[in-house]
């Protein structure tokens, strides 16, 4: 669990950073990797969510 939540925001924080520096500079390298970087994130927070659900019906299978 502490694992998905350190990835998690991790990835955020990356992801944020890169938006901010296509602010700052406006080369539209640093949006393209904030995209990617959103991608995966959200894709962590799938897994996270994943985890919690299958957790929750374990004793009911």
């Amino acid at each position: 669990m502490l694992l998905f939540r350190l990835v998690f925001g991790l990835l955020l924080v990356a992801s944020v950073l890169c938006f901010a520096m296509f602010v700052g500079t406006n080369e539209p390298v640093w949006k393209r990797r904030g995209v990617v970087v959103l991608k995966w994130t959200l894709i962590a927070a799938a897994c996270f969510f994943a985890v919690l659900i299958l957790e929750r019906l374990a004793p009911l299978l």
